[in-house]
C-alpha cells in the first residue's frame, strides 16, 4: 500500500479499521486469472469508526444510507488486473466517497435580482425581432 489515505486535512483511513476481502476476478485473463484473486473488496466501518469527526461521521451516514449494510460501506474494484492495483483502487475510491459524503453543505444561494440596464436590452431586442418578423408577413405581396 502507498501508505495513508487522507479523506480531508489531517484525517485519514486508519489502516487497521480496513477489511479486505480478495476474490477472483471476472472477464478474460487466461489462465493466471484462474488461479489469482485479483478482485478487491474493501470494507470500513462507518457507525463505530473513531477517526472521523463525529460531525463528518453523522453527515456522512445520513448522505451513504442507501449504500451502507448496518453501518459498513463497501467498495469493489476490479478493473486491474493486480491485486495489488486493485487495493489502491478501492482506498482512493473509498477515501474519496467519505471525503464527499462527509463535506458540509454548500452555502445558501442569495437570489440576485436582473438588472435593469439587462431586461430593458432584452425587451428592446425582442421588440426589433418581432417588427423583422413583422415586416415579412406582407399581405399586399400579390
Amino acid at each position: 500500500m502507498s501508505g495513508p489515505y487522507v479523506i480531508r486535512g489531517s484525517v485519514v483511513l486508519p489502516e487497521a479499521e480496513l477489511m479486505w476481502r480478495f476474490s477472483r476476478s471476472s472477464g478474460p485473463g487466461g489462465q493466471h486469472v484462474n488461479t489469482s484473486d485479483s478482485q478487491v473488496e474493501l470494507r470500513f466501518d462507518l457507525a463505530r469508526t473513531e477517526a472521523l469527526p463525529e460531525v463528518w461521521k453523522q453527515r456522512a451516514l445520513e448522505r451513504l444510507a442507501g449504500r451502507l449494510t448496518g453501518g459498513v460501506i463497501t467498495v469493489r474494484a476490479s478493473e486491474h488486473r493486480s491485486q495489488w492495483r486493485n487495493r489502491e483502487t478501492a482506498a482512493v475510491r473509498l477515501a474519496a466517497l467519505l471525503a464527499e459524503a462527509s463535506a458540509p453543505p454548500p452555502k445558501p444561494r442569495r437570489p440576485t435580482r436582473v438588472p435593469r440596464g439587462i431586461n430593458e436590452r432584452r425587451l428592446r431586442e425582442k421588440k426589433q425581432r418581432a417588427e423583422t418578423k413583422r415586416g415579412r408577413s406582407s399581405r399586399d405581396w400579390g
